[in-house]
């Protein structure tokens, strides 16, 4: 299950899993998606290596730094968020 993290003005949407335990902490999926005419532009990274995985659609090369960017600031409550801590009201 994916979990809203924010919108961007564009209607981009960034979603997050639930923390994924393993040997070496835990793993969090974060996705980015966009509504088009055609369906969904639409990509998933994993923390915390940050490797990135297309879905479908596409976003252009500086919309890929920016999400890697966000997430490298907004990890760690990315973490908080997906292990159940951190709730917003």
């Amino acid at each position: 299950m994916l979990h809203p993290y924010l919108t961007f003005a564009d209607g981009t949407m960034v979603l997050h899993s639930d923390l994924k335990p393993d040997d070496n902490g835990g793993r969090v999926i974060v996705q980015f998606e966009r509504p088009t005419p055609d369906g969904f532009d639409s990509v998933r990274f994993e923390l915390p290596t940050y490797d990135m995985t297309p879905w479908e659609g596409s976003f252009t090369d500086e919309e890929l730094a920016s999400f890697k960017s966000l997430l490298a600031n907004n990890a760690h409550l990315l973490y908080e968020y997906s292990a159940g801590g951190l709730r917003i009201a």
